[in-house]
């Protein structure tokens, strides 16, 4: 277990940023935890979030605006979670980009979506970088605090190896009900 741990330390910084280019939130939470064990560092582990969580958005919507025919599989395999997110888009406006960072699914639709209307590149920029930082901040501070639990929490799963996939498959199994709900007609 602790050759694990030195190992990820070694190479952590690199896991979080090639795992924040899709959405980071484990990674980072995990980095955060690391840091409050004193393995690696907190501001550091921070910013590579949030520069590769920007530039994952940023590139999933210039690929989308740009490179259309490359991802038009993909556009037409999600059209109902596309039109989705338009419907946030007008309900709720350009916050749903800082929102949707929070939100596992939303993550790499919202971009796509937003990249098939005439919004604004720098706009969507903004509100990316935006929600990049407080993104980054306020989950990688939240993993630093609970790392003591969190800690504890992985002790508890040594002794009771069954428990991680039970809680992963609940978890993923309420997320696929509540987008399959979210996009019905």
């Amino acid at each position: 277990m602790q050759e694990t741990i030195d190992l990820i330390a070694k190479y952590g910084y690199v896991i979080l940023f090639l795992y924040s280019l899709g959405g980071g939130f484990i990674a980072l939470v995990g980095a955060s935890v690391l840091s409050f064990a004193g393995k690696m560092d907190l501001s550091l582990s921070i910013f590579v979030a949030i520069v590769a969580n920007f530039l994952g958005d940023w590139l999933l919507f210039y690929m989308a605006r740009y490179q259309k025919s490359m991802m038009q599989p993909y556009l037409t395999q999600h059209r109902r979670k596309l039109a989705l997110v338009h419907i946030l888009m007008r309900k709720y406006g350009s916050i749903i980009i800082v929102v949707k960072k929070y939100i596992y699914g939303l993550k790499t639709l919202v971009p796509l979506a937003i990249a098939l209307t005439p919004y604004s590149l720098a706009k969507f920029n903004l509100y990316n970088a935006i929600g990049a930082i407080v993104w980054g901040i306020s989950i990688g501070l939240l993993g630093y605090f609970s790392g003591g639990i969190l800690i504890k929490g992985f002790e508890m799963l040594g002794e009771y190896p069954l428990l991680a996939p039970l809680f992963i498959l609940v978890l993923l199994g309420g997320l696929w009900l509540w987008l399959k709900q979210a996009t019905k007609k």
